[in-house]
């Protein structure tokens, strides 16, 4: 049986501010349909990881591909333009905006002809429509597109975010602590639309503290340490006690098995 190819892959990935490194020598793999989470102690640079994964940080040594194509992201919209999206703790939407104007951020559609051209009006008969269908296909369901994202509860507006990812995301989805700061309803919630984002074939980068949503998701874990990746297991070869000796150091993991079977 052939290795299937990396869809975005990282290898030697070096990041300094100043004295401190943040990476160094960092390596990556993506593979097709797949779940992968990254996971570590605070400063083992997963989060500096996936900055340059997504066009945050340009890294100071090292090289991405994707699709086995040499590729520079030197802003997060190269990343963007490549297929690669990513949901930030943070969220990032504006909360004054209606549901379709934020899954539309940036990305506005302008209505035909002069109107459009000219007037530069938005299309936003066409945005909700678009919206509604993106929200329909991830089961995520709202009273309204019309209603702003301030109004809406915190698992609702994760699944906006989540959606906007999907659905401009053609290569990759990302996604930052997904489940941070949520209630337990709605972390499960975001639990099944990852699991949804997966089932429409779309690879996902999982950074969570929560390890029992990491076992539950992931295909395979990226174990960080000390900018470097340490080990990278599966939930089938690896408990969850193991995968936390191997990111603390207690002991050492092999990369095996690094490439999905």
């Amino acid at each position: 049986m052939s290795t299937p190819e990396p869809i975005l892959q990282a290898r030697g990935i070096v990041k300094r501010f100043g004295h401190v490194t943040a990476l160094s020598g960092a390596d990556f793999d993506l593979y097709p349909g797949e779940v992968l989470a990254v996971i570590g102690d605070n400063g083992a640079g997963k989060s500096t990881l996936i900055k340059v994964l997504s066009g945050a940080l340009v890294p100071d040594e090292g090289e991405l591909r994707l699709d086995g194509e040499l590729v520079h992201f030197r802003t997060p919209l190269d990343a963007r333009r490549a297929g690669i999206e990513t949901v930030y703790q943070d969220l990032a939407v504006a909360p004054a905006l209606d549901i379709a104007a934020n899954l539309f951020l940036g990305r506005e559609l302008r209505r035909r002809g002069p109107l459009g051209s000219v007037l530069r009006m938005l299309d936003k008969r066409g945005m909700r429509r678009q919206a509604g269908e993106a929200l329909s296909e991830l089961k995520i369901g709202v009273q309204s597109l019309r209603v702003p994202v301030e109004n809406l509860s915190g698992g609702q507006r994760q699944g906006v975010a989540v959606a906007r990812a999907a659905a401009w995301g053609r290569r990759v989805v990302i996604m930052d602590e997904p489940t941070a700061a949520l209630g337990v309803k709605e972390t499960g919630q975001v639990v099944d639309l990852i699991k949804r984002v997966r089932e429409r074939g779309l690879p996902v980068i999982l950074i969570s503290h929560d390890m029992p949503h990491v076992f539950e998701l992931a295909d395979r874990i990226q174990i960080m340490r000390l900018g470097k990746r340490a080990a990278v297991v599966t939930p089938k070869t690896h408990s969850m006690p193991e995968a936390v000796a191997i990111m603390t150091g207690a002991t050492s993991g092999a990369l095996e098995p690094a490439v999905p079977t």
